[in-house]
């Protein structure tokens, strides 16, 4: 289906928005994906621990974003439960335009006032691609409207800290600090520059007096020092004998309101989110996004038969 100009005007504005506000995608289980946002998380949990998401926005509009995110990290048991190390892989398409990246990661966790501090680091390969061959535009020698498919790449380094105490973390991060510059085919005509966007992010679990009932509270701030976005959430979760449920709202002040329900189910975290968009679109045509994840004790490294374990509900 080719594109109508006046919308791939409005795609390539929405775009523009995106990559000095938002040009990491917002997922509403960020709560999840600890390690999308912070380096510092990876071998957190000093398991084996997947997480992916999938978000399709704007239900109801052609060429709607859609996002997939893929995350996987571990501890080094071979060296020490110190030493946690990641990989992930997102997948953003907004109109015409397709953004990858692609990371590793590396974090050192240390024993510290009782709780845990936490450094990371990682490299990332971006890689963007526009499809021009979709556009339709009166004037097509036009060179900010490229006619053909074109692509571009750059490196990029992130780092993040993190604490954790017994029902609580707090994390900051910056992401894209070398503020890469991505050129789309042979035209300067079609670069642009990442900015670095700081992440600062937290949590506090509060026990009830039913033992079986918390309610898991966090936060997420998100800024490019020019826009901004937060995020709050509040899930009461169920962790019983036969066991685990959530759910819980989320918040996000101008924009949005989410409700999400999951929980575990033989081993597999399963999470289900409705974003309703507050301003600008209709609540029918928000944003469903899905979590899924996996969490093991599996160790290469001991002897015997590796012990199998769901992850508790963060």
């Amino acid at each position: 289906m080719r594109c109508h100009k006046a919308l791939c005007l409005a795609v390539l504005l929405a775009f523009g928005k995106q990559a000095s506000a938002q040009y990491d995608p917002a997922f509403n289980h960020y709560w999840a994906l600890q390690s999308l946002y912070n380096p510092a998380a990876a071998g957190l949990l000093e398991q084996i621990n997947v997480q992916g998401g999938y978000a399709l926005q704007m239900m109801g509009y052609t060429h709607a974003p859609q996002t997939m995110v893929v995350t996987a990290d571990l501890p080094l048991w071979m060296i020490s439960r110190a030493h946690g190390v990641g990989a992930g892989f997102v997948n953003d398409k907004i109109g015409l335009f397709e953004h990858k990246k692609f990371n590793i990661e590396y974090a050192l966790h240390l024993k510290l006032w009782g709780g845990r501090f936490s450094v990371g680091a990682r490299g990332a390969l971006l890689a963007e691609t526009f499809d021009g061959t979709g556009l339709d535009v009166i004037d097509s020698g036009d060179p900010a409207f490229p006619s053909s498919e074109v692509n571009g790449t750059s490196f990029d380094v992130e780092g993040g800290l993190r604490y954790d105490g017994r029902e609580w973390y707090v994390g900051f991060s910056g992401l894209h600090l070398l503020q890469p510059t991505v050129t789309l085919g042979d035209s300067k005509a079609n670069e642009f520059e990442v900015p670095r966007t700081y992440y600062l992010t937290g949590g506090y679990n509060i026990r009830l007096k039913n033992p079986l009932l918390k309610v898991h509270t966090s936060a997420i701030l998100r800024t490019d020092l020019t826009a901004w976005r937060g995020d709050v959430t509040a899930r009461l979760a169920y962790n019983g004998p036969k066991g685990k449920m959530y759910f819980g709202l989320g918040y996000s002040p101008t924009i949005s309101t989410t409700v999400l329900i999951g929980g575990d189910f033989h081993g597999v975290q399963l999470g289900y989110a409705y974003e309703i968009y507050t301003s600008g679109v209709g609540a029918l045509q928000g944003t469903h996004e899905v979590s899924l994840g996996y969490t093991t004790d599996l160790n290469l490294f001991k002897k015997g038969k590796n012990r199998h374990q769901s992850v508790r509900i963060l």
